[in-house]
C-alpha cells in the first residue's frame, strides 16, 4: 500500500542489491512459467513495466521467493506493520518463520524426510505472544515441532476456525508408533495453550 503497485521493483527499497536482482530473476521465471489467464492477459495488453502490478505478481511467485522479498525489504516500519497483521510483535519473528516454513514446504514438496530432521533454518521463537502460545524456553528450534507451532499460531490468527491442530492430532493418533519426541515434541505438548 505504501509503495504502490510496483514497489517490489524499486531497488532503493531493498537491503541487498544482489538479492534484489536474484529476486527479480526468480519472479521473471515464475511469471513465464505461469499458466494463469490473468498473467497471459496482462502481458497481451501491457508491455511496460517489465512485471505486472504486485497484486498480480505475488499471486504466482513461490513461497520461497515471497519470503526472500520480505527479507530484503528495507522499510522496517512497514515490515513491523505486516508482522503485527499476523499478531507478531516484530518483523524478525515473521521473517524467520516464513523462511523456515519455506524450507519445510520445499522438503515436503520434494518428498524429503521431515521426521527426526534437523532443519537448517530455525524460527526465532518469542517467549510470549499476544495469542495462545507455547513454552519455548527449552524447545529445540531445529526440529519440526517448532515450525508446527509457528504454523498453528499463524493459522489461528489468519483463520481462527481452522482445523490444523485437530488434523495434526488425528494424524499422530493414527500413527502411535511414530516417536514424536524425535520431531521435537515435548512431553505434554498437547496441553500447551496453543494446542488446546
Amino acid at each position: 500500500m505504501k509503495y504502490g503497485a510496483f514497489g517490489f521493483m524499486d531497488e532503493h527499497l531493498s537491503e541487498n542489491s544482489s538479492l534484489f536482482d536474484e529476486n527479480l530473476s526468480h519472479i521473471s521465471k515464475e511469471l513465464k512459467r505461469s499458466r494463469e489467464d490473468f498473467i497471459s492477459e496482462h502481458f497481451a495488453k501491457y508491455t511496460s513495466p517489465q512485471f505486472p502490478p504486485v497484486w498480480k505478481t505475488l499471486e504466482v511467485v513461490s513461497f520461497g521467493t515471497l519470503s526472500k522479498l520480505f527479507e530484503n525489504f528495507s522499510d522496517k516500519h512497514v515490515k513491523k506493520a505486516i508482522a503485527r497483521e499476523f499478531n507478531l510483535p516484530q518483523h524478525i519473528y515473521l521473517e524467520s518463520w516464513i523462511k523456515s516454513i519455506a524450507v519445510l514446504r520445499n522438503c515436503i514438496a520434494h518428498h524429503s524426510r521431515i521426521w527426526n530432521r534437523k532443519f537448517p533454518l530455525k524460527p526465532q521463537l518469542p517467549l510470549r505472544l499476544n495469542g495462545m502460545w507455547v513454552d519455548c524456553s527449552t524447545m529445540g528450534r531445529a526440529k519440526l515441532y517448532a515450525q508446527l507451532c509457528c504454523l498453528a499460531y499463524l493459522q489461528n490468527h489468519i483463520h481462527p476456525e481452522n482445523d490444523f491442530k485437530q488434523q495434526l492430532k488425528l494424524l499422530l493418533k493414527a500413527h502411535p508408533n511414530v516417536d514424536v519426541a524425535a520431531m521435537g515434541f515435548p512431553a505434554g505438548w498437547e496441553n500447551e495453550p496453543l494446542w488446546k
